[in-house]
């Protein structure tokens, strides 16, 4: 397979941009990103899975070919400057981009994987989420901190988001593990993106987040049925 010509052929972008929560943080939306999916479908087939020991995502991932993802860093850059009001003179660093799939049954999960979460404190760093399978699977939620109010945390947040999260925590240490899925007395689902195929979402990676994992679709480690995605992640310093 020609990876440099076969995987990055981006169509036209249409890109939404959607402000949610009481914050009111832009994310954007890109349906019908790239023009066939099925090249990077049949990489992803064929890709060597391995769980991901750093970090605490419930699952296993996999190298994304890296022409794709500088086709779509180059694609979705300048909207990102745009949208966020980066200032230009912060420059690009990519920090993770791979293929993921969800493998981990509730009962397998450790108490921090069994809340929602932020992939970092820092104020410039995005995720870039490509939704690639076809069958149903769980949305992206977004999530408020009912006792602090927050949806975002950053350094002048961290420390007490922590400390009144530690109740949450507490109670799940003494619970049989599950995914996160629904709004309870600590945290409120206040805005979802539904997984379809060929559908990318970029978000601030210190916005509160999670799966809602669909425990008769989601944990699959086959590529070809599971609830894949790529995932990149990068920085503006």
């Amino acid at each position: 397979m020609n990876t440099q010509t076969s995987l990055i052929r981006i169509s036209s972008l249409s890109p939404q941009v959607i402000k949610i929560g009481e914050e009111a943080t832009p994310i954007i939306i890109i349906d019908d990103f790239a023009e066939d999916l099925a090249p990077l479908l049949s990489f992803a087939h064929e890709a060597i899975f391995k769980q991901d020991n750093g970090s605490y995502y419930p699952g296993v991932r996999a190298r994304l070919p890296k022409p794709y993802a500088i086709e779509v860093i180059n694609q979705v850059f300048q909207l990102i400057y745009d949208v966020y009001r980066i200032p230009h003179h912060l420059r690009i660093t990519p920090h993770i981009y791979s293929f993921s799939l969800i493998t981990q049954t509730p009962e397998s999960l450790q108490p921090l994987q069994c809340l929602p979460h932020f992939d970092t404190k820092e104020p410039n760093y995005f995720a870039i989420l490509h939704y690639l399978n076809s069958a149903p699977h769980g949305a992206t939620a977004f999530f408020k901190h009912k006792p602090t109010g927050y949806e975002r945390i950053n350094s002048e947040r961290i420390d007490e988001y922590f400390n009144k999260a530690q109740v949450c925590l507490d109670e799940i240490k003494r619970q049989t593990p599950q995914y996160f899925t629904h709004s309870n007395e600590h945290y409120e689902i206040y805005h979802q993106v539904e997984y379809r195929p060929n559908r990318l979402i970029i978000y601030p990676g210190n916005l509160l987040h999670s799966t809602l994992v669909d425990l008769d679709t989601d944990i699959d480690s086959k590529p070809e049925t599971g609830r894949l995605t790529s995932n990149i992640f990068i920085n503006f310093k």
